[in-house]
């Protein structure tokens, strides 16, 4: 429908271009008028055809049927009238072939031929007369004086007679009239004067002839020049009255072939004339039936518009709308059943309304108390499950999904057998042993093991609701993460065991050594067998100082110290590692490209957790395997990497390695990765396995800046 005014107005614009007038075609100014309504009518059409092309919306109401009206309007017009005008060119082609026909025009070559040919016989018959008398004595004796003037008229009458001629005038030389007679009439006192043609003929020697139109009627005059002796001595001037019926017939035709051979070559000018007159009333008439149609697609289609817009405005919630004027008619009819049915609908609204107002005041009180209740489980930090009596989980709070980790996209089912699958396992036991249990209450500490490798410290909590008439019943669990604070205890406790046992054992250790260092130094030549001697002090020396390191460790686990931070280049301590290693072949250290790069940090605990990391992976790789040291800073962090190609270590042992005393060497204390865990969440930054195997992969991250009150 958007694209049918575009399409007409390029069957105009093409038509428009094959009746584009040219230079030597007819039609005039109407031509170029009619081009100028075809234009104009392909204009309005390209317009409307855009503007309902830009419209994205829904149109206004009405718009599509006017469109509809108008244009069966017009082509119910237009289509009769273009076949009036293609027979009406057919007929006017037609009439002109018969018009110009062949035998009109042999008719009218013979008919100029029949007149031109009594004018040729009259000529040819005065100059055949005028030629006797070119040398005639008695002529030439007027015009010498040797004649006198009575004679010469007499001479002149019987000569008019005897040729037929109606006037007959003799001059001389010098153009005077020397006689002249004219039949049935007085001779004038006073001869016209010669023209041009007479004087030629003087001039020649030759007879001459013309015609010329008197008030009486059409003459043929023939001049004859008087030749004497020697030279040209007057001139004989004659007249010859033509019959009238005949020049008249004669000039008619003529006449009438002239304006035939005209009209034939207007024959296209014509034929373009008609067509551009009958374009022209057909244009006209378009033009009018179009404005009448659109005034009447307008007056039908207005009642129309209005109902659309009155049930549009009811649809987006306005129930006070009313059609005003309805014509009186079946549209007036529709108009008045609609106001009926947007009064009562009103109505019903109004009630309806009222009704809900009624039922939103009588739950008012408590959709406040489940709006207190919810806001308070979404910003309780415990997790709170509750099951009815059936098994279907009722109510699951974010809490619950923060501690177990759950994805945001997991949607609880309705039975909880599926929600007790993965990190929610433990928790399904938990409930299994309330359920089952004489007692409404039960709870229970244990750790959890999460789908990432990380251990869960939970307090579980749980209460059965008894049924009370149509109160709700079934279980409630609440889940606490205890995990900080059974670590900060558990850190707490360590760190007191260690105060204790570094004040215990420390004051003795150095006596212990010194003693051994001196019997060996002193006795060692005096016993009897050195070797044995030799391995029980150094044994005595070797534990001793594995002493001192243990009471070290736990003195440094009881007091670790806050860092001090400052800026400190990423590849300085890269360069460090490398000094304190570059000993061993296997060992690489990869510099970091920007060279600028600081990171806000201790140097000195940095340095600690690094050389723990490189001893560990020293230790734990032979000669042939590969240990890489690299770093990695971004805009916010800085990471250090420590890779080797050894063995790797047991998944098992890989989820206890940064807890407190636990070590898989049999020398080893288990405080070195647990202090260097503590050094990196001093930093506000972390310690972690990335791969246990294949290569195993350690990371130390720390934040590049570090706010001061995280430092402190």
């Amino acid at each position: 429908m958007r694209l049918v005014p575009l399409l007409m107005a390029s069957l105009l614009l093409t038509a428009t271009v094959m009746l584009w007038p040219s230079t030597n075609g007819g039609g005039g100014l109407l031509a170029w008028v009619n081009v100028s309504l075809m234009l104009l009518m392909a204009l309005l059409l390209v317009q409307y055809g855009i503007r309902l092309l830009r419209e994205t919306g829904e149109p206004a109401p009405g718009s599509r049927l006017r469109a509809k009206l108008v244009i069966a309007l017009v082509t119910m017009l237009l289509v009769p009238a273009m076949v009036i005008q293609m027979a009406a060119s057919q007929m006017v082609d037609k009439g002109m072939d018969v018009w110009f026909d062949v035998r009109v025009d042999t008719l009218l070559d013979r008919a100029l031929n029949l007149a031109q040919g009594f004018y040729e016989r009259v000529e040819k018959d005065m100059k055949r007369n005028l030629l006797d008398y070119i040398s005639d004595a008695a002529l030439l004796a007027a015009v010498t004086g040797n004649m006198d003037y009575r004679t010469s008229n007499v001479y002149l009458t019987e000569m008019s007679k005897s040729e037929g001629w109606q006037k007959v005038e003799i001059f001389d030389v010098n153009e005077r009239q020397i006689g002249g007679v004219q039949a049935g009439e007085l001779t004038a006192l006073q001869a016209s004067p010669l023209n041009s043609t007479a004087r030629l003929a003087m001039r020649l020697g030759r007879v001459v002839t013309e015609l010329v139109m008197h008030k009486n009627g059409e003459v043929a005059v023939g001049y004859a020049p008087l030749v004497g002796p020697v030279s040209v001595l007057g001139l004989l001037r004659v007249e010859v009255r033509l019959p009238a019926g005949v020049i008249q017939n004669a000039r008619s035709v003529e006449a009438d072939y002239r304006n035939y051979r005209q009209l034939e070559r207007n024959r296209q000018t014509i034929r373009s004339t008609f067509t551009h007159v009958m374009l022209f009333v057909t244009l006209v008439v378009v033009l009018l039936a179009g404005v009448v149609a659109l005034l009447f697609a307008r007056r039908l289609t207005a009642p129309v518009g209005e109902l659309a817009e009155a049930l549009h405005r009811i649809t987006e919630g306005d129930l006070d709308v009313e059609i005003a004027h309805s014509p009186r008619d079946e549209l007036g009819s529709l108009g008045r059943s609609f106001n009926t049915m947007a009064n009562r609908l009103k109505q019903n609204v109004e009630a309806i309304e009222q009704a809900q107002l009624d039922l939103t005041n009588a739950l008012d009180s408590s959709r406040q108390r489940q709006y207190v209740l919810e806001s308070l489980l979404a910003n309780l930090h415990s997790g709170v499950v509750l099951i009815d009596s059936e098994h279907r989980v009722r109510l699951l709070n974010q809490a619950v999904r923060d501690i177990l980790q759950l994805p945001k996209e997991w949607v609880p089912s309705a039975d909880f057998a599926e929600l007790s699958l993965g990190n929610m396992h433990d928790i399904g036991d938990f409930y299994d042993e309330l359920r089952h249990q004489e007692e409404d209450y039960l709870q229970r500490e244990f750790d959890m093991a999460l789908s990432e490798g990380r251990t869960l410290h939970v307090l579980a909590r749980g209460a059965r609701l008894s049924a009370s008439g149509t109160a709700f019943s079934g279980y409630l669990l609440v889940i606490d993460d205890i995990s900080e604070l059974a670590e900060a205890q558990k850190n707490k406790a360590w760190a007191e065991v260690a105060r204790r046992l570094a004040h215990e054992i420390k004051n003795p250790l150095t006596p212990i050594k010194l003693s051994a260092e001196r019997l060996q130094r002193r006795f060692r030549k005096q016993v009897d067998n050195e070797q044995v001697f030799d391995v029980c002090t150094k044994a005595i020396i070797d534990q001793t100082e594995r002493l001192q390191r243990l009471i070290s460790d736990f003195s440094t686990l009881a007091r670790m110290p806050q860092p001090k931070l400052r800026e400190v280049p990423v590849n300085t301590l890269l360069s460090d590692m490398y000094e304190l290693f570059h000993s061993y072949r296997r060992i690489s250290v990869k510099i970091v490209e920007d060279e600028r790069a600081l990171c806000q940090c201790d140097p000195d605990q940095v340095r600690q957790v690094l050389i723990n990391l490189m001893d560990n992976a020293v230790s734990a790789t032979n000669e042939t395997c590969a240990i890489r040291v690299y770093a990695v800073v971004s805009d916010a962090f800085a990471e250090w990497h420590v890779e080797d190609d050894g063995d790797g270590i047991d998944a098992e042992n890989a989820t206890k390695l940064f807890e407190a005393y636990y070590s898989t060497k049999s020398d080893g204390s288990g405080l070195g990765l647990a202090i260097a865990k503590r050094i990196a969440e001093d930093h506000g930054g972390d310690l972690k396995l990335l791969s246990f195997a294949g290569p195993t992969h350690f990371c130390l991250k720390l934040p590049r800046h570090v706010q001061e009150k995280e430092a402190t």
